[in-house]
């Protein structure tokens, strides 16, 4: 089945939630509204003749000028017939949360993690959404455009010193 066909039964069986559907290059995007995304994905996921049954990627975008700052991107693989098709969900910057997906693609655990910790972008529902990438005391998401790139004069991470400590001896193991 070609991606066009997959999301025009998306947008025949959720008109509401569908946004807008755009392709590029022989990819498929579908926007969709976050309310009902697990509706959406469970879809996919459960219908015979899609059966996307493997989450290749999750990841999120932030767009600081857009009413719907964040975005958080599936791309949906069916092992079973070859085709695929990519969603994309909108959150504004005051609410950036949407239903986890782990429920239906277990492997979505990780990379739900990951958008938290880079984004700020809560999933509800997730069974265990912490940092996964930056210490647990880390404050801010390091992948929002509004990030600093440099911290303040005289800042630096509280497990520097330690991490300093550590590494303090290195040089002493080199080997010619």
């Amino acid at each position: 089945m070609e991606p066009s066909e997959i999301a025009t039964r998306l947008r025949d069986k959720f008109p509401l939630e569908v946004i807008e559907v755009k392709s590029f290059r022989d990819q498929v995007f579908v926007s969709v509204k976050r309310d009902r995304i697990t509706d959406i994905c469970r879809y996919l996921y459960e219908d015979p003749e899609l059966s996307m049954n493997f989450l290749s990627d999750l990841c999120g975008v932030d767009y600081p000028e857009r009413k719907y700052r964040f975005e958080v991107i599936y791309n949906l693989y069916s092992l079973k017939y070859n085709h695929r098709i990519i969603l994309k969900a909108q959150l504004s910057h005051d609410e950036p949360s949407i239903d986890s997906v782990v429920p239906i693609w277990n492997g979505a655990n990780w990379h739900e993690r990951e958008a938290c910790d880079m984004y700020g972008i809560v999933f509800n529902g997730h069974p265990d959404l912490r940092r996964i990438l930056m210490p647990e005391d880390w404050e801010g998401f390091p992948q929002r455009k509004d990030y600093p790139l440099k911290g303040d004069p005289g800042w630096e991470y509280r497990g520097f010193d330690e991490s300093k400590e550590l590494h303090a001896h290195d040089s002493d193991w080199n080997i010619k």
